[in-house]
């Protein structure tokens, strides 16, 4: 199994328009359940037509994912030194990683079942809520996910992950504060090297999140 694969059928099971009428459980199953139907019977297919699948997830995750509020949770504390045009270019360059991740993770992870569990806790603020997911491979390693969602604008929108008790928002954020003091706090040269990663071990050890 390659790296982040989990990751990416986690995050892509929610690359459907959310209605803003939708509880955040729901936006989640019928995320799921519309991703398994796009999927079924055509994981080869989309194997050698990665560019493809790459377009669909990126459309469809663009209505569901608060890719701006994640860019900068990520930089953190660096957010409010850096220009505009920096931001700006950070998400671009972190929306393009996890995209591509995503797609390759769809055809490569050996899934059998993504199951919503039929329960939904309040977030950290009033305007956020935690929706649980398993995601059961084929040899029946269960790998529990939970989504932090917040309302904006009226709908329901997907800000963090925690994966088997990896939370990857703070993981990516210890990685972009890593590199800023790697390279100097040479914000550029950060953004033009990003590429974050989290390795199969660490996904499958799990945390404590």
């Amino acid at each position: 199994m390659a790296a982040l694969t989990i990751v990416a059928v986690c995050l892509a099971s929610i690359a459907t328009p959310a209605q803003a009428q939708q509880s955040p459980t729901q936006v989640i199953q019928q995320s799921v359940d519309s991703l398994m139907s796009e999927l079924e019977g055509k994981k080869d297919y989309y194997a050698q037509h990665e560019g493809e699948l790459a377009k669909l997830v990126d459309t469809n995750m663009a209505e569901v994912a608060d890719f701006r509020y994640i860019g900068a949770s990520v930089m953190g504390r660096y957010f409010r030194a850096a220009t505009p045009e920096q931001r700006s270019r950070f998400v671009t360059v972190f929306r393009k990683t996890l995209i591509d991740t995503y797609a390759k993770g769809l055809v490569t992870f050996d899934y059998q079942t993504l199951r919503v569990k039929d329960s939904e806790d309040a977030g950290r603020y009033d305007d956020q809520a935690s929706v649980p997911m398993e995601v059961i491979s084929t040899s029946g390693q269960t790998y529990p996910v939970n989504f932090t969602l917040r309302q904006s604008d009226g709908q329901w929108k997907v800000i963090n992950v925690i994966v088997n008790g990896i939370n990857l928002g703070l993981t990516f954020r210890n990685q972009f504060d890593q590199a800023m003091r790697d390279n100097n706090r040479d914000i550029d040269t950060v953004i033009n090297n990003w590429a974050p990663a989290v390795g199969t071990d660490e996904l499958e050890q799990g945390g404590d999140a």
